[in-house]
């Protein structure tokens, strides 16, 4: 698994969606970490709209306050902790309020948060979702409710997600859950479980509700998506054991990528998070054939020395991910590849470090998601390896990666000056309401002043200057898919 791409801005949202008629019961819930976690927060939501609860967003009049973790960062885990002295401080005042903990960081501090702290209610890992309405009757019966029990069936594929805070113009679907990676570094497997896939039909199903319902881009999210494996349900890990007819009738995620774009020719498809060692040549050449697969890989590969990804347990080398780099370009020249990376790891050396930025300059990444390595409980790395290398070098490790990325971005969106990019109008632009503001088929924001045009257009832009991060232009007319 990756380090998920953890959005600053949406931390500590609460979600708010539609309100039921005849709900009585008021639920606030906010969502910390991944986008899956975030996905999860809609599926909680809509179980819970069945048990007579609507969302609101003031704390102070919420029966049930429930936040859903990550622990993928310690600065994460300690936001949470500090949310949940606050909710403390509110059910003094209204002691008939209950508070759990989902996710990640549940899975992980269960016993500390009932017994030690005292400061929860109820625990709920990722896959107990659906048990939330029994073990609220526990609680209500004055017992603390627990279940982080991992599946290996759980999907959420029956449920409907409510689609919570969305700009309804793109979506998160979930196909797969959990990850078999065991990157050293990485809590995941831990807390999500082993990796199971969602059936193709029911993810069919909700792309066709999202487009019902006027959604435009839909991007296909699973801890490694590329490793997307249908069979007839079941574990990945078991797929050997699986039947002639099991084996001759499985969908794996190039069909799966096909199936949808052939399926919505109108709709936008994205997908997030790739794992080098499962991507196959069949997935670009299935992005090369569709105009409506987003040209954009987030390609995280943490380390650009061999021996460091050895010692992160991740399945490749150095110069197989960058044979993967090449085979991308080859096919389709015009990508965007986006990269993790972990400065600091225990034992990198200089050379080691010399070796990430040269990769870097080999792969001419448009974006990244950078760290310095810290120590997560609970991981191999945690337990088998000491953190040797001291903070002052990890941090100036870290700026030369981050001031290296941001030179090649600048360099990398440059390249659409003067073309005409096709554009998804998502929302008002952050600095102006007189623009509107979107992304082109590699992920870079563009913007451009409003005109006639609404969110959920398709609209061809001709780009006449750019920043690091934003192309800047004028439309021009609507794009061919809108026809």
């Amino acid at each position: 698994m990756e380090e998920k791409v953890i959005e600053e801005n949406k931390q500590g949202t609460s979600l708010v969606q539609d309100q039921i008629e005849g709900n009585q019961k008021k639920l606030f819930i906010e969502s910390y970490g991944c986008q899956m976690n975030f996905s999860d927060s809609e599926i909680v939501a809509s179980i819970l709209s069945e048990q007579g609860y609507n969302t609101t967003q003031n704390l102070e009049e919420a029966d049930l306050v429930l936040v859903n973790t990550c622990s993928i960062r310690d600065k994460a885990e300690q936001t949470v902790r500090k949310r949940l002295q606050e909710y403390n401080a509110i059910k003094k005042i209204n002691p008939s309020m209950k508070v759990g903990v989902l996710g990640c960081m549940a899975e992980r501090l269960k016993e500390k948060f009932l017994d030690e702290e005292k400061i929860v209610d109820m625990v709920v890992g990722p896959d107990a979702y659906k048990d939330i309405p029994n073990l609220l009757k526990e609680v209500e019966e004055g017992r603390d409710a627990i279940n982080v029990i991992l599946s290996k069936e759980e999907t959420y594929g029956d449920i409907q997600p409510v689609r919570l805070s969305s700009n309804g113009v793109s979506a998160f679907v979930s196909i797969t859950r959990g990850c078999d990676n065991m990157c050293t570094f990485c809590v995941v497997p831990f807390t999500r479980g082993r990796e199971r896939s969602r059936e193709p039909e029911s993810i069919i199903q909700e792309i066709q509700d999202l487009w019902d319902k006027g959604f435009k881009e839909v991007t296909l999210l699973g801890q490694n998506v590329d490793s997307y494996l249908w069979y007839g349900g079941g574990l990945k890990k078991d797929f050997e054991k699986a039947s002639e007819m099991q084996k001759a009738t499985a969908v794996d995620f190039a069909q799966l990528l096909d199936r949808c774009a052939t399926t919505f020719p109108k709709m936008r498809f994205r997908f997030s998070t790739s794992n080098p060692q499962d991507m196959h040549l069949e997935v670009i050449e299935v992005m090369a054939k569709h105009h409506n697969i987003c040209k954009y890989i987030h390609l995280p590969v943490q380390s650009g020395s061999t021996r460091i990804l050895k010692e992160m347990n991740r399945q490749h080398t150095r110069e197989e991910y960058m044979t993967l780099v090449d085979n991308i370009y080859r096919i389709i020249p015009d990508i965007s590849l986006s990269q993790d990376m972990i400065a600091g790891f225990p034992t990198e050396t200089e050379e080691d470090h010399q070796d990430t930025l040269s990769l870097m300059e080999h792969c001419k990444y448009d974006f990244g998601f950078m760290f310095a390595y810290s120590e997560r409980p609970g991981t191999l790395a945690a337990r088998k390896m000491e953190d040797d290398v001291p903070e002052a070098v990890k941090k100036r490790r870290l700026n030369e990666i981050i001031d290296l990325q941001q030179k090649m971005a600048l360099e990398r969106t440059k390249r659409f000056v003067g073309q005409v990019v096709e554009v998804l109008v998502e929302k008002d632009s952050k600095r102006s309401n007189l623009h509107w503001s979107g992304r082109n088929s590699q992920n870079i924001v563009v913007v451009f002043p409003k005109e006639n045009y609404k969110p959920g257009d398709f609209v061809n832009v001709k780009i006449t200057d750019c920043t690091a991060a934003t192309l800047i232009g004028e439309a021009v007319g609507y794009s061919e898919i809108m026809n």
